[in-house]
């Protein structure tokens, strides 16, 4: 009785033990998109009320649980009964990022109708309070769809690493994979947006770090705004390329010819790769609505 207990135990800190080293292989692999994903969402965050920063970003950061809730079990199923299908559907989500990020930067011209962008929330005091809860439900909203296409890619690239592994240590490494990445991507992106209160804090104690933090706060998020829609054409750009093979073995071509640079080129030829394809969605999307308006 007592030998079968230690071998039991023994089978499981086995398991748990190559659980471990598959958490760690997929979270090594999917660092890239982590930081993707931290600076899309702490660009997300900014623009609405000081007192709602921390409850958008748990609002967001709830949302994003429950893709991976839906994601884990889904992407298992697919790998195992039709992994034919996974590349399709990340293509689906990649183009999906583009055009997001073409919508964004083309906003004012394709929604002159609106007269106000809903980022600058708190440079219109003339806002109702519906209308600020309207532009934050708005930004959660955005900020979970955009999450859905990043979660999935976490999960496809973590089911990579493990696809000889037995079931269990899958579900196991995967949720293991999904919740850190949840908290980790969501636990910077509080303490990022809550950096200009930290600097004035210490400036009111009359600590010079205060006055530093208090200047870097507003350059840290514009910086982030620029990354974040840099980050939708990089990796929605390397999505597609990795599902159209002979654009992905050109853009590698040209990338190697940069020598060193090659990784940074490699990720400026997605993006634009991103940016092209965006455009062609927005335009076809602009146009059928345009021949629906008429047709109406």
């Amino acid at each position: 009785m007592a030998s079968s207990l230690l071998i039991l135990l023994d089978d499981i800190t086995s398991m748990l033990d190559d659980v471990a080293t598959l958490t760690k292989v997929a979270a090594t692999k999917t660092s890239g998109v982590m930081g993707d994903d931290l600076a899309l969402n702490a660009e997300q965050a900014s623009g609405v009320r000081v007192e709602r920063e921390l409850p958008v970003v748990w609002a967001v950061a709830k949302g994003s649980l429950l893709n991976k809730v839906i994601l884990v079990p889904v992407a298992l199923l697919i790998s195992a009964f039709a992994p034919q299908a996974v590349m399709p559907l990340m293509v689906i989500g990649g183009l999906f990022l583009c055009y997001e990020g073409v919508e964004k930067l083309l906003h004012k011209a394709l929604h002159p109708e609106e007269k106000h962008s809903a980022a600058p929330a708190l440079a219109h005091p003339e806002y109702s309070d519906a209308q600020l809860v309207a532009i934050e439900q708005g930004k959660i909203k955005g900020a979970i769809r955009t999450d859905f296409v990043l979660s999935a890619e976490i999960i496809v690239i973590s089911l990579g690493t493990m696809a000889t592994a037995p079931m269990a240590q899958q579900v196991m490494a995967l949720s293991l994979v999904s919740l850190a990445a949840t908290v980790f991507v969501y636990g910077l992106v509080a303490g990022i947006v809550k950096i200009d209160d930290l600097g004035l804090r210490l400036h009111q104690k009359g600590q010079a770090m205060g006055a530093v933090l208090l200047r870097l706060a507003p350059r840290l998020m514009k910086a982030l705004s620029v990354l974040g829609t840099a980050a939708m054409f990089t990796v929605g750009g390397g999505i597609i390329a990795h599902g159209w093979h002979a654009a992905d073995v050109r853009l590698e071509g040209l990338a190697h010819h940069t020598g060193p640079l090659a990784p940074v080129t490699k990720a400026v030829l997605d993006a634009l790769l991103g940016v092209v394809a965006g455009a062609v969605l927005v335009g076809v999307m602009q146009l059928v609505s345009r021949l629906r308006r008429r047709s109406a």
